[in-house]
């Protein structure tokens, strides 16, 4: 059965008004109004981006428009082919399937609607049942709410819920932590001001369709989005982070953690997406993620956590840098011992839409740069589409020595598989694979089937990468 759901908004939420989202179900006239909230983009020249979701289930033409003339529109991911139909200042087209997409007018990149086609929820929680806590919601009004609701959370059964409604909920004291063996649930309309904490915790489920707002808290409040630290069996799905200055996700010394389907957006310098510290058994499934700064980075130790990082998995996400790295691995171990191992980690059917990067150190759409004696080892990346990027590398593979971040140069890069890797581009910034001595070595490196502009790939020349020293075994097939 056909079906569409767009959420409410509150009075005060910080909209757009010069562009404006129309959806209906395919075959009525039953025209749906989205409201389009306003986010902020690229901390080298921030600027206000749009974005606006909705769920659906069937078919739906959705209609854009605003005040300007569309001379030449982009629906990103191009690999999801979407055709469409324009007029002088409207744009339409139709989606079948859920879809994260970034819609572009004119070749504008900083201005662009970000727009979240979900399917409709089937595990909305009850309201009503004695295990559930409401925060009731307004959207005229605000409600706030601090430590006092934490006991009262801990004081209810295990399994109990914490039920956002619709409406703008302020976190008293920044930061909300959460017992174990809880559901927070965010309605969609549900507007958090404030950070997510887990630490030490076990059988958590964030989820819903509400955002988590932190665009008026300053850069050095290192505030995240989520900060999951020492846990484990957490499953976070669906939420939207707006701006947050500091990482989106944060995942230190934990285990066993599933992320579905968020999506993000941040400004600030070190506002990474999801970060991945010393912990293992990680899943990031779905999403949309556009950061300035790595979008994906996975370290050993850092902070207070001492570990290696294992059996990672990152596939069907859609990742966007403004700055730095797409996808990064290695930077940060354990340099004060024997560093660390970083091994087993995939990502699969991602689409990289932009990698804009000056700083000669930090570049790469796939950056393997383990510093602070790590061994990077037994990596994949498969069905790896990359769009036209400003500035960067393809890959970047190397055993490095960073100091402004390493007391210790890294140990190895061992065991990376590439296989249908697909770029359409110009004028990158040459890759490179290369070690850093005799002992701390690039080896078994595998490129399979790599296409760039329709074109495959035979050498590593025609890839335009350079083999440095201390790289062994590098093979374009």
């Amino acid at each position: 059965m056909s079906r569409l759901v767009n959420h409410p908004v509150h009075k005060q939420a910080v909209l757009r008004g010069d562009i404006r989202v129309r959806v209906c179900l395919k075959g009525t006239e039953d025209w749906r109004e989205i409201y389009v909230y306003n986010i902020k983009v690229n901390m080298h020249d921030v600027q206000c981006a749009s974005m606006a979701y909705f769920d659906f289930i069937g078919e739906v033409l959705v209609e854009i428009s605003g005040p300007w003339y569309i001379y030449q529109a982009d629906i990103r991911p191009l690999s999801r082919k979407i055709e469409y139909s324009c007029d002088t200042k409207t744009l339409r087209f139709i989606l079948s399937e859920p879809a994260n997409l970034s819609i572009e007018l004119n070749k504008d990149r900083n201005h662009n609607l970000h727009l979240f086609a979900g399917r409709v929820e089937e595990d909305v929680p009850s309201r009503d049942k004695a295990d559930t806590l409401v925060v009731k919601g307004n959207l005229s009004g605000y409600s706030s709410f601090g430590n006092e609701l934490i006991k009262e959370l801990e004081e209810m059964p295990a399994g109990r819920t914490l039920f956002l409604e619709p409406g703008i909920h302020f976190v008293r004291e920044n930061i909300f932590t959460v017992p174990s063996d809880t559901d927070i649930y965010l309605a969609g309309g549900c507007i958090l001001i404030g950070g997510i904490v887990c630490s030490g915790t076990e059988n958590i489920h964030i989820y819903g369709r509400g955002i988590i707002y932190q665009a008026d808290f300053q850069r050095y409040s290192g505030i995240n989005g989520i900060r999951l630290s020492n846990v484990s069996n957490i499953l976070i799905e669906d939420i939207i982070f707006i701006n947050p200055p500091h990482y989106t996700i944060y995942i230190g010394g934990s285990q066993d953690i599933v992320i579905n389907n968020i999506k993000a957006f941040s400004c600030e310098g070190w506002s990474d997406g999801i970060d991945i510290m010393s912990s293992e058994n990680i899943r990031i499934q779905g999403g949309f993620l556009r950061n300035s700064d790595d979008c994906i980075a996975i370290y050993g130790s850092r902070w207070k956590y001492r570990g290696d990082s294992r059996n990672i998995t990152v596939k069907g996400l859609v990742v966007w840098a403004d700055v730095a790295h797409p996808l990064n691995i290695g930077t940060h171990g354990n340099h004060e011992e024997n560093g660390d191992f970083i091994e087993n980690i995939t990502f699969e059917d991602i689409d990289i839409l932009e990698h804009n990067e000056y700083q000669a150190g930090y570049l790469g759409c796939m950056a393997i740069n383990p510093g602070d004696k790590n061994t990077v080892r037994n990596i994949c990346y498969k069905n790896i589409r990359i769009e036209p990027f400003i500035h960067g590398k393809l890959l970047d593979f190397q055993v490095k020595y960073n100091p402004d971040y390493n007391p210790a140069p890294g140990r190895r890069i061992e065991h990376v598989y590439l296989k249908d890797i697909y770029y359409n581009g110009i004028n990158e910034v040459t890759s490179m694979i290369r070690g850093y001595n005799e002992e701390y070595y690039v080896e078994n490196i595998v490129v399979e089937n790599l296409v760039i502009n329709g074109e495959r790939i035979k050498s590593v020349e025609e890839a335009n990468i350079e083999i440095g020293e201390y790289a062994y075994n590098i093979k374009i097939v």
